[in-house]
């Protein structure tokens, strides 16, 4: 996500502190080689299993996952009538992925004729990564979508104070947050389940999955009459490099105010 969303180098709008600038199209591409072995399951099948896979970066996008047709299981594809164009990369057909009575229609999709500058994409196939069932970087199954290498998560104890309202409301108030920084969004204060007024959430049932934090749990937040949906997150079992902010409440919404004092 650095590389391809603002203010990136490969985004649409590159930042100005900086003393070059890239001479080509302001759509831009890099396929670059993926480091570890990767795998992907659909109907009790191993649909590929390779070492030799690759990451599209390309201008707006999450980075996509690329694989060598040799790698890919070919008794599980199935040739459809299905076709689309990029004008970056050219026409792509498609494959339906077949295991069993399962069917995962046009999951799988080639350029047989990439454009010129996209030359080095003739050979491989990409992967609808919801099509699939189950996806492994080595032996750790990923969910949301491949970790981008480019991706940064950062969690650091603060003395700041904060403070969250909701109209004139105290919904949480803390001395002692943690600050998670991630690539290309705002900074996101945390705070300590004991700092939060609880009996002014209610609990969601929606569910939201990010690779490099994990599975995170949802609050509506009511006060003065008002009530929020989903204004309120937190990831139980966050882990990696966001582990820290495990037992901690994160808040964001419009309607919220989110009041950061000077540290102690």
């Amino acid at each position: 996500m650095s590389l391809t969303l603002s203010p990136g180098p490969l985004s649409g709008q590159p930042p100005e502190t900086v003393n070059y600038r890239i001479d080509g199209p302001a759509h831009r591409l890099l396929l670059q080689g993926f480091p570890r072995r990767l795998r992907a399951a659909f109907g009790g099948r191993t649909v590929f299993d390779t070492t030799r896979a690759a990451l599209l970066h390309e201008t707006g996008l999450l980075p996509q996952v690329y694989v060598p047709a040799g790698d890919i299981r070919a008794d599980l594809l199935r040739p459809t009538d299905h076709h689309t164009y990029c004008p970056f990369k050219g026409t792509a057909s498609y494959w339906s992925v077949v295991a069993g009575a399962a069917v995962a229609e046009n999951a799988v999709w080639y350029y047989p004729e990439p454009n010129p500058e996209s030359a080095w994409l003739a050979g491989y196939a990409g992967f609808y990564w919801d099509a699939m069932d189950e996806w492994y970087d080595e032996d750790e199954q990923v969910e949301g979508h491949i970790r981008d290498p480019y991706h940064r998560v950062d969690v650091r104890r603060s003395s700041r104070p904060v403070r969250v309202l909701l109209g004139g409301t105290v919904l949480a108030e803390t001395r002692s947050p943690l600050l998670l920084s991630e690539t290309g969004l705002p900074n996101r204060f945390y705070i300590p389940w004991q700092d939060v007024r609880q009996d002014l959430l209610e609990a969601s049932d929606t569910h939201t999955v990010c690779p490099y934090k994990g599975t995170a749990s949802y609050w509506s937040v009511s006060a003065g009459g008002r009530k929020l949906a989903d204004a309120a997150w937190s990831y139980p079992e966050a882990h990696g490099d966001a582990a820290a902010v495990g037992g901690h409440l994160s808040f964001g919404h419009d309607e919220l105010t989110v009041e950061v004092g000077e540290p102690r």
